[in-house]
């Protein structure tokens, strides 16, 4: 067994804490020598160390399937980066419109220091904005230049208020077949390259460990999840999860706030809460 999990609607309950259930089903993991792989829209650095540095962890999925990381030697085994001209066209596209934006590139997320503080006007849940602003690297000056500064970069993302803005933006950038587009909260847009997901990530690394994907536990909740809850040997949508991600998955558990992930994990592994 091994298992894939996304984190925030997911493992993460809604005020972004591990459940006592969920840290107990890591605890059993890890006792058990199964690897838990947190496969996260979050940039790598985003990625709480509560959970980076368990003993279960020594792999993660990064940036929506862009980075898989090897934590223990801190190499980038699998990268699959957006790049800098396709970043900087949907840039562009995002011009005019009332967005913020984010850059993901070497394992952080950057945005303005200015969009930074008009987040609150984008995001009502304050739990939801706190865990972006805690993991958001403020830059200063001109966002192409910026932008060309940036060693790998992993996808680009917008936050939106008006649907009008965010139907404008996605029809354009969805004509581009080249790129993947998805979200993890229902007023963004995520863009990656077309093989950079989070199914793709969990094929890739069970390949890399000898492990075979009928063997994987995916967990979700979102857009960004579908992928990786079909790729996996058991797709599971936390009962919280949107629509489309129930309708993929093989499995409905019970919800992020219910510990649905690890109450699942836990009785895979035959032991009783």
């Amino acid at each position: 067994m091994i298992v894939f999990s996304d984190l925030d609607g997911t493992f993460f309950d809604s005020h972004k804490r591990i459940t006592p259930i969920n840290r107990q089903a890591l605890d059993e993991l890890a006792a058990r020598g199964i690897e838990f792989v947190p496969c996260s829209g979050r940039p790598l650095m985003g990625i709480v160390p509560e959970i980076l540095q368990h003993p279960a962890v020594h792999y993660a999925v990064s940036a929506n399937g862009a980075l898989v990381s090897d934590l223990a030697s801190g190499e980038a085994l699998h990268r699959v980066d957006l790049g800098l001209e396709r970043a900087l066209w949907f840039f562009g596209l995002a011009q005019g419109h009332d967005v913020v934006f984010d850059f993901f590139a070497d394992g952080h997320d950057y945005m303005l220091r200015e969009q930074i503080e008009r987040l609150p006007e984008f995001v009502s849940d304050p739990y939801v904005l706190g865990s972006m602003r805690s993991t958001r690297t403020p830059f200063e000056g001109d966002p192409i230049e910026f932008a060309r500064s940036l060693g790998h970069i992993e996808r680009v993302g917008v936050y939106w208020r008006d649907p009008a803005d965010r139907d404008a933006i996605e029809e354009t950038v969805r004509c581009d077949q080249s790129v993947a587009v998805v979200r993890s909260y229902a007023n963004n847009i995520e863009v990656s390259d077309r093989d950079a997901t989070k199914g793709a990530a969990l094929t890739w690394l069970c390949g890399h460990l000898g492990i075979p994907r009928e063997d994987a536990l995916g967990f979700g909740d979102n857009i960004n999840d579908i992928s990786m809850i079909k790729a996996a040997g058991t797709g599971v949508a936390v009962a919280n999860a949107e629509p489309e991600v129930r309708a993929a998955a093989d499995v409905v558990s019970m919800s992020n706030d219910d510990a649905g992930v690890g109450r699942f994990v836990l009785d895979r592994l035959g032991v009783s809460l």
